[in-house]
């Protein structure tokens, strides 16, 4: 039987793609220590591996396929195929921002400021093409972790990966400069992706992970609606497309199923109650496929 080698990332993002999977229809197993956890899908075969490592991994072929993010895609300069972003990341669904960053009480403000001075950072071929592309001479030193704790003393500044920017805050660091913004995507080996039933497979998981994460903001709303009523219903309607509308077994009334953003339904339900909707029903999505 052919099989699919998929990289899934070890570390911060790990939970939250085995988390992904697991509404996109894929159980993913981690036995203890073990790098290869089980999925339920007999054409997988999957492997923990670190992020940082998933594009060169990809890349030479030891892997079919990966999720990893836009970064260290770019800091490994990785011929692969980008199949397509999953915007989601540990905590929120919101991009990531490698950013540059200084003590609170430092006088630098711009990263010309920074000529002749040391940066840590992991992610350092980027940044020192970044430096370089500035013509601004400086040093950069790879970090092996707790890179916020080490301006002024062990570096004049880093370049640190952000969601929130509350860790830089709490270690009193400010930032002067966004370096870039990025999120997770699903990568393939160039040759793999060439191979007809890799490449569907691969699409296949694409659809349905990005249908599981547009799911993850959206709720489904039904309703019976009076036929008079349903023009005013369906101009209060923000509807992701078209609502559905069926005859109920009273000709003087239509049920309407639709789409709805969460964030808006504690608004829209009222409306539509005042408009004459009556047995409204909110229910969650597992995948929205566009």
């Amino acid at each position: 039987m052919a099989k699919l080698k998929l990289g899934i990332p070890k570390g911060s993002l790990q939970d939250a793609t085995v988390a992904l999977f697991a509404r996109a229809g894929w159980q993913i197993l981690a036995n203890g220590r073990s790098y290869f956890p089980a999925i339920n899908d007999d054409e997988i075969e999957c492997m923990l591996v670190r992020a940082q490592e998933m594009a060169r991994y990809v890349e030479h072929g030891a892997l079919d396929a990966g999720l990893t993010g836009n970064d260290w895609v770019l800091e490994n300069l990785a011929d692969v195929e980008r199949v397509t972003s999953l915007t989601y990341s540990k905590q929120s669904r919101q991009s990531v921002k490698w950013v540059l960053a200084v003590p609170e009480d430092s006088p630098y403000q711009r990263p010309e400021d920074l000529e002749g001075k040391i940066i840590a950072t992991e992610l350092v071929e980027y940044t020192k093409r970044y430096f370089a592309e500035k013509k601004i001479n400086v040093k950069v030193e790879f970090s092996w972790g707790a890179t916020e704790v080490k301006p002024p003393m062990l570096a004049d500044a880093i370049v640190e990966v952000t969601e929130t920017g509350s860790s830089l805050r709490a270690n009193r660091l400010r930032i002067i400069e966004v370096l870039m913004e990025s999120e997770t995507q699903l990568i393939a080996n160039n040759a793999a992706y060439a191979d007809a039933w890799k490449r569907e497979k691969i699409g296949n998981l694409a659809m349905m992970l990005n249908g599981a994460i547009n799911a993850m903001s959206q709720v489904g709303l039904m309703l019976n609606v009076p036929k008079a009523s349903l023009d005013e219903v369906l101009a209060i309607l923000p509807a992701l497309s078209s609502p559905t509308v069926s005859q109920l077994k009273d000709e003087n009334w239509v049920a309407v199923n639709t789409i709805l953003d969460e964030t808006t339904v504690r608004d829209v339900i009222p409306k539509l109650k005042a408009a004459g909707g009556s047995g409204i029903v909110e229910y969650p999505l597992s995948k929205v496929v566009l």
